[in-house]
């Protein structure tokens, strides 16, 4: 970043959300902006973007939930219906590790179309003896109505 720059001014999508940089505007209301991706997985590809910055899923403060799902409700049914849809994926990175490339909270609408040639490839993994609990717990103690 650069000497004095705040945060809005080098976002790639803030700047699209200031109308700094063109995009093709899907929805819009006062919380989110919905465009399509300029580097999409496949065409149609959306993306669901908070109006105000915020990081990733953990800095989104949860009185924007209802925004960004409803946005991604909406869309999805539009795009479902109006590409002829068999299905669809709904996705976030988070943190560069996980395939963050823009480091403003953003939702994907993903197309999926039969024999499109996406494959999730993973590899399954099985908990040894006792391990399920132990993750559990490790996680549930950081779950204030778990304790």
């Amino acid at each position: 970043m650069k000497y004095g720059a705040s945060v809005k001014d080098e976002c790639v999508f803030c700047q699209i959300v200031g109308k700094r940089i063109p995009s093709e505007v899907l929805l819009e209301n006062k919380h989110v902006l919905c465009i399509l991706d300029i580097n999409p997985i496949h065409f149609g590809h959306t993306l669901v973007i908070p109006k105000e910055h915020f990081t990733d899923f953990l800095d989104l403060p949860p009185e924007y939930f209802p925004h960004v799902l409803s946005a991604a409700n909406v869309l999805s049914r539009a795009m479902v219906k109006g590409l002829n849809l068999g299905g669809f994926n709904l996705f976030s990175n988070n943190g560069k590790i996980a395939g963050q490339s823009v480091f403003h909270f953003h939702l994907h609408i993903t197309p999926r179309y039969e024999d499109d040639d996406i494959r999730f490839v993973l590899q399954l993994k099985k908990y040894p003896n006792g391990e399920m609990a132990r993750f559990a717990s490790l996680i549930k103690q950081y779950i204030p109505e778990a304790k």
